[in-house]
């Protein structure tokens, strides 16, 4: 598992790149267009990949935003043959944007009623 934490660590890296750049589209569009590779054993690989990550914000040097960790966590799925979505959501009162994941309309990488306190703006 260390290799994987690793690889969620590098992910972060490089989703703070363009987080710091305020290059934000771009971003989204990686996630977005990011491949999904062969098929995994689905329930073990996102247990595995979410906790990963998770170890990996806990290694990193500054906080991981909701929005850098959700990247790395639907890239490294959809590396493993999940096909997640990154979710971007807001609610208005008071204002709050908020990014989880998503595998078969499940939340896997937050609380599960998180989408219910967001207005859901884009999956991707």
């Amino acid at each position: 598992m260390s290799f994987l934490v690793l690889k969620a660590f590098l992910k972060l890296i490089y989703f703070d790149l363009y987080l710091a750049r305020g290059n934000f589209s771009a971003l989204y569009e990686k996630v977005r267009g990011y491949p999904t590779g062969k098929k995994a054993e689905v329930a073990e690989a996102i247990e595995q990949i979410c906790s990963a990550v998770d170890m990996a914000c806990i290694w990193y040097w500054k906080e991981a935003l909701c929005l850098q960790r959700s990247a790395a966590t639907a890239c490294l799925l959809k590396h493993y043959g999940i096909p997640a979505q990154m979710v971007i959501g807001a609610q208005q009162m008071p204002f709050k944007a908020h990014a989880w994941v998503e595998v078969d309309g499940r939340v896997v990488n937050d609380k599960p009623y998180t989408p219910e306190m967001y207005a859901v703006l884009d999956r991707c």
